[in-house]
C-alpha cells in the first residue's frame, strides 16, 4: 500500500528518443523546456533533456497514454526534426522523479557531433543510451532542479 498521498503508478513507460533542434539558441531552448514543464507537470510525467547545437536526446516516463501523447505532440512539434523513437520499454520505478523536466546542457552526451551524424545512436545497444541517463540522473545536482 502507497503512503497516504502518494500514487503507486503499475503503468510505467520510459520512452527515449532523439531530434535534432530546428535553430538552437538559448529562447528556443527556454521555451522548450517550459512548454515539456509545464505539460509534465499536468499529466505526470518526468523526465530529462540533454542537449545542444546539434541534437536533442529526451527521456520521459511515466503513464504510458501520457508519454505516448507527449511523445505524439514532439513529433508534431516544428522546433523538432528527424525525430526517432530509441528505447521504449516498461519500468517499475522512475528515474527523474524528483523532476518534470531536468535540464542537461550535453555534459553528460559521450558521443560527439561526428558520431551522431554517423549515425551511432541506430547501431548503439539501447543499455547505453540508457546507462547515460543513469549516469545523468546519478550525477544531477541542484542546479538542474525543476
Amino acid at each position: 500500500m502507497a503512503p497516504k498521498g502518494e500514487t503507486i503508478i503499475t503503468d510505467l513507460t520510459q520512452l527515449i528518443y532523439a531530434s535534432q533542434p530546428f535553430g538552437y539558441d538559448a529562447i528556443l531552448l527556454s521555451d522548450i523546456l517550459n512548454d515539456a514543464r509545464a505539460c509534465n507537470l499536468r499529466d505526470d510525467i518526468t523526465g530529462a533533456l540533454v542537449c545542444r547545437h546539434d541534437i536533442y536526446l529526451q527521456l520521459l516516463e511515466g503513464p504510458t497514454e501520457q508519454v505516448t501523447a507527449a511523445y505524439t505532440r514532439i513529433c508534431r512539434d516544428d522546433r523538432h526534426v528527424a525525430v526517432h523513437k530509441l528505447v521504449s520499454r516498461q519500468v517499475t520505478s522512475r528515474m527523474f522523479g524528483n523532476w518534470a523536466m531536468l535540464h542537461d546542457p550535453a555534459k553528460s552526451l559521450i558521443w560527439t557531433k561526428d558520431q551522431i551524424d554517423d549515425g551511432i545512436l541506430d547501431r548503439i545497444p539501447p543499455s547505453e543510451i540508457i546507462g547515460m541517463f543513469e549516469s545523468v540522473s546519478r550525477n544531477a545536482g541542484p542546479e538542474h532542479a525543476t
